[in-house]
């Protein structure tokens, strides 16, 4: 960047790329010229013309080779301004690019560090928008309910009761929806803003504090948790905390669509280096072509589990958007309804 800089301050060269370049182009061309000019007036007159050649190839190499890396150097304006929508895009970093150079390539610099302030400030609006209605929704919501309950407590007549009771569970299933919905935008905001780092993950670890978390949910259905730990350490792109939540959400899952007195295996193992973490379960299943589907915000696909549980529509996208950010892919197999379910996450 310091060349582009000092090139920056030369007077014709300031609003002009192209000039740049051509100006380093022109000074790499006369420096073989340069070099025969003094070779001519300064070597003995006793030189041979295959030593003169020889010096003049040499010449020609070596100025192409200084020319070539001076503008490579010259070209680390588009290789920043490049690098700053990489890292908007995957990570939603903030880039720091200067905006006081006159040329194509401070403009373009400038056009990407004002576009992206803008979507970012977008962004933060339509989500403070966005909570702020939720919010407002739900207090509407929770006063319809409110109502609704104490209209059944009251003496009223049947008719009047069962209106109440319509109301209550309308409502209810409003405000389900917007504390799912509310939930979504927090994990997504989380998800957009969190820079994958390298992370040693202990699995050991890991199951236990998955096992912890969900332990009340199996004694409920009298399920239980086996579990193979085949690999012990890993080094991982995604935290700790994120893997627990993802295998609890997904062993929820597994609990939620289980039959009770069943058994659901966790196994981590390594397949040609790479780390496989399956759940499996002896629950509902699903049908084999409905697979992508299940990983939808709000499918259309969800259903209760077996003890009637309601579906948020949203834990399994959760899971796979956390885990394909943390370059993994976590996929569902199942040989059909009543067989079980089995959910791969490899990383």
């Amino acid at each position: 960047m310091q060349l582009y800089k000092r090139l920056s301050r030369v007077g014709f060269l300031q609003n002009s790329y192209a000039f740049k370049f051509l100006f380093i182009a022109f000074l790499g061309i006369h420096i073989p010229l340069i070099g025969i000019l003094f070779f001519v007036l300064f070597a003995p007159h006793s030189t041979s013309p295959v030593t003169m050649l020889i010096f003049t190839l040499l010449m020609t190499l070596v100025a192409t080779g200084i020319t070539l890396l001076v503008l490579k150097r010259l070209i680390t304006p588009i290789e920043l301004a490049s690098d700053a929508l990489n890292n908007y895009r995957n990570y939603r970093t903030m880039p720091l690019l200067p905006i006081e150079y006159k040329d194509e390539a401070g403009l373009l610099m400038r056009n990407i560090l004002e576009t992206i302030q803008d979507n970012e400030k977008y962004i933060n609006e339509k989500q403070d928008l966005t909570y702020l209605l939720s919010h407002d929704l739900r207090t509407f919501t929770g006063n319809s309910k409110s109502l609704a309950e104490l209209i059944l407590k009251e003496d009223a007549s049947p008719s009047i009761k069962q209106f109440a009771e319509l109301i209550y569970q309308s409502t209810s299933q409003q405000l389900h929806f917007i504390e799912n919905f509310i939930r979504l935008l927090k994990a997504q905001d989380e998800i957009t803003k969190g820079v994958p780092e390298w992370h040693s993950i202990n699995f050991q670890n890991i199951q236990a504090s998955v096992e912890q978390q969900v332990k009340q949910q199996l004694v409920l259905k009298n399920i239980s948790l086996v579990s193979e730990v085949e690999v012990i350490e890993k080094q991982l792109l995604i935290s700790p905390e994120l893997l627990v939540r993802v295998l609890v959400n997904l062993i929820d899952n597994a609990i939620k669509f289980s039959f009770p007195d069943s058994e659901i295996m966790v196994r981590y193992y390594l397949k040609k280096e790479r780390l496989v973490i399956t759940i499996n379960d002896q629950g509902m299943g699903f049908d084999l072509e409905q697979s992508d589907a299940l990983f939808q915000k709000f499918t259309s696909h969800k259903k209760k589990g077996t003890a009637n549980e309601p579906s948020t529509g949203i834990g399994l996208y959760l899971c796979k958007t956390i885990v394909e950010r943390y370059k993994g892919r976590l996929m569902a197999a199942s040989e059909g309804a009543n067989k079980g379910a089995t959910f791969t996450i490899r990383f």
